[in-house]
């Protein structure tokens, strides 16, 4: 794990940050492919990038402080400039309807755009997930045996406290204590394989489809169903009929997406 790659005087430069960064330039400039391809204005490209990096940043910002009311409370500030803590859906949500409102007040087409968007969305995020990967941040998944189990001991959420609030782990190690070494899923690893597989499989499809909004249902569905798996060997809590918070939203994204495609009678 490498959490921190570079400092130079006061300025650090992160893993997880970069990779991020990555992941947005990816997009941006996927899309500029695809608006060039439906004779659309490339800028619109740069615009949609700035619009969801900042509406993204804030609502993974906005549901983690919800996430972790309890600790929001007592430090506010603290929670809130923390450089940690990022909730995906919550950026989802916040940047999804950021695009429609600026769409409805340029009158451009929000399912088209959406459709544009969609391809470079899914590896962008699986590009993120590398950065969570060499951050070490705790999205990793619980213990394996496997031969590429992935020590995250150098991680900036080491096992020993990861897996805190885990009796169903935490009980397999003596005094209740899950050691650093401990070999895990890698499972940001797992999302960018699944998500770049996802992401040439709709690369491919995008120019067969001819509906506007089809493509964004096929990444609705597609995104929801890689989340609601991996999170079965995730480090996340369980909440509702076994899952977690982020397997119940993948299934509203799931039904959202399938409904949507439903309504559009697509022509392929």
């Amino acid at each position: 794990m490498c959490p921190k790659l570079l400092e130079i005087g006061p300025i650090t430069i992160y893993s997880y940050g970069l990779m991020v960064a990555i992941g947005f330039l990816t997009a941006s400039y996927l899309l500029s492919r695809e608006l060039h391809r439906k004779n659309m204005d490339e800028k619109l490209a740069s615009t949609f990038t700035l619009l969801t990096l900042f509406s993204g940043v804030a609502g993974s910002k906005l549901l983690y402080l919800i996430e972790n009311w309890e600790y929001t409370k007592l430090a506010p500030l603290e929670m809130a400039f923390s450089p940690s803590g990022l909730t995906y859906y919550g950026g989802f949500f916040l940047a999804t309807i950021s695009v429609f409102v600026y769409c409805k007040k340029k009158g451009l087409n929000f399912l088209s755009i959406a459709d544009s968007i969609s391809p470079g969305l899914i590896l962008a995020y699986g590009i993120a997930r590398l950065g969570c990967h060499f951050a070490g941040d705790g999205d990793y998944g619980f213990p394996t045996t496997l031969p590429w189990g992935t020590n995250y001991s150098n991680g900036t959420y080491p096992p020993s406290f990861a897996f805190r609030d885990f009796p169903e782990v935490t009980s397999q190690f003596p005094n209740g204590i899950v050691p650093d070494t401990t070999l895990c899923h890698p499972t940001p690893v797992y999302e960018f394989i699944l998500c770049a597989l996802l992401f040439f499989f709709m690369w491919k499809m995008r120019k067969k489809i001819v509906t506007s909004g089809v493509m964004f249902s096929l990444y609705l569905v597609l995104a929801g169903v890689e989340r609601l798996l991996i999170e079965f060997i995730r480090l996340n809590s369980r909440i509702l009929f076994g899952l977690s918070e982020a397997q119940l939203i993948s299934v509203g994204l799931i039904v959202a997406g399938s409904v949507l495609y439903l309504s559009l009678k697509p022509k392929t």
